[in-house]
């Protein structure tokens, strides 16, 4: 199994995503947290075909889903999720992902 921790930021809502491989081509993804919008995300992600996740954007079933459920487009749960299911299915290597974010003043403005 394996698990990613995420704190998206300012919204607080920290995820915990459980992925779980359950055949060559099927995951189980359990996700837990407080945020109601990625909570039915991870409903509608209960189980799903890997091979249907991973490729382009435009036709994941992780990004379909998200469309539908996250109204944050810079959320980055959605990601989290890929990078969860790469792992777990031996297609990357376990390591962090960071964004570090610092706002610069200019006195030019």
């Amino acid at each position: 199994m394996t698990k990613v921790v995420v704190d998206p930021g300012i919204c607080g809502f920290t995820s915990i995503i459980e992925t779980a491989r359950l055949s060559t081509s099927k995951v189980r993804i359990t996700i837990t947290t407080d945020c109601d919008m990625i909570s039915r995300l991870g409903s509608e992600l209960k189980e799903l075909d890997w091979r249907n996740a991973l490729g382009s954007l435009k036709d994941s079933l992780v990004y379909k889903s998200a469309f539908q459920h996250v109204k944050h487009s810079a959320c980055p749960i959605p990601a989290a999720i890929l990078k969860s299911i790469e792992v777990e299915v031996g297609a990357a290597l376990p390591k962090d992902v960071v964004i570090h974010i610092e706002t610069i003043n200019s006195k030019d403005g």
